[in-house]
C-alpha cells in the first residue's frame, strides 16, 4: 500500500510536470507571436511617420506657394486699384469738358436763326449730347463702385495672405527637421 501511495505521487508529479511543460511550450509560442505582431506593428508605424513627415513638408511647401501667390495677388490688385484710381479721373476730365457742350448748343441756338439746317442737326446733336451726359454720370457713379470694391478686394486678399502666412508659420518651424 505504501507503495500504491507513491505510485500515485510519482504519477501525480509526473503529470503536474508534462502539463507545466505543455503550459511552458504553450506560453513561449505565444510570446513569440506578440513579439512578432509587436515588431510589425512597430514597423508599420515607422513608415507611417516617415510619411507624415513628407506630407508635412510637402503641405509647408504649398502654403508657402499660396502665400507667395496671394503676396503676388495682392501687388497687381493694387496696380489695379492703380488703375481704376487714373480711369476715374480721367472720366471726371470728360464729364468737366461734356458741361462745355451746353455753351455750344447755346451758340448753335443763336446761328439757328441764320442757318436752320444746322440748327436742327445741333438740336439732335444737343439731345445726344444730354443723354451722354448722363451715361458719364452713371458711368462715374460706375467707376466709384468698382474702386470700392477694388479696394474691399485688397482688404480680403490682404487678410486671407496673413491667415495663410499664420498657417504655414508652424510648418516652417517643422522645415528644419525634415529631410
Amino acid at each position: 500500500m505504501a507503495e500504491d501511495v507513491r505510485r500515485m505521487v510519482v504519477e501525480a508529479v509526473g503529470r503536474i510536470g508534462r502539463e507545466t511543460q505543455l503550459h511552458l511550450d504553450e506560453r513561449h509560442r505565444h510570446f513569440w507571436i506578440t513579439n512578432l505582431l509587436i515588431i510589425s506593428i512597430s514597423m508599420l508605424l515607422v513608415v507611417v511617420a516617415i510619411f507624415n513627415v513628407y506630407y508635412i513638408r510637402v503641405l509647408y511647401q504649398d502654403l508657402s506657394g499660396i502665400v507667395f501667390n496671394m503676396d503676388s495677388m495682392h501687388h497687381h490688385l493694387r496696380v489695379v486699384k492703380g488703375s481704376m484710381d487714373e480711369i476715374t479721373g480721367k472720366v471726371e476730365s470728360f464729364d468737366r469738358h461734356m458741361s462745355h457742350m451746353d455753351q455750344i448748343n447755346l451758340h448753335t441756338a443763336s446761328m439757328s436763326k441764320s442757318l436752320p439746317r444746322i440748327a436742327t442737326a445741333m438740336n439732335e446733336m444737343s439731345g445726344e449730347v444730354h443723354a451722354i451726359r448722363g451715361e458719364m454720370a452713371v458711368m462715374q457713379g460706375a467707376m466709384t463702385n468698382i474702386d470700392q470694391r477694388v479696394g474691399h478686394m485688397i482688404g480680403s486678399v490682404a487678410s486671407i495672405r496673413e491667415n495663410v502666412r499664420q498657417i504655414a508659420r508652424p510648418m516652417g518651424a517643422m522645415n528644419p527637421f525634415m529631410p
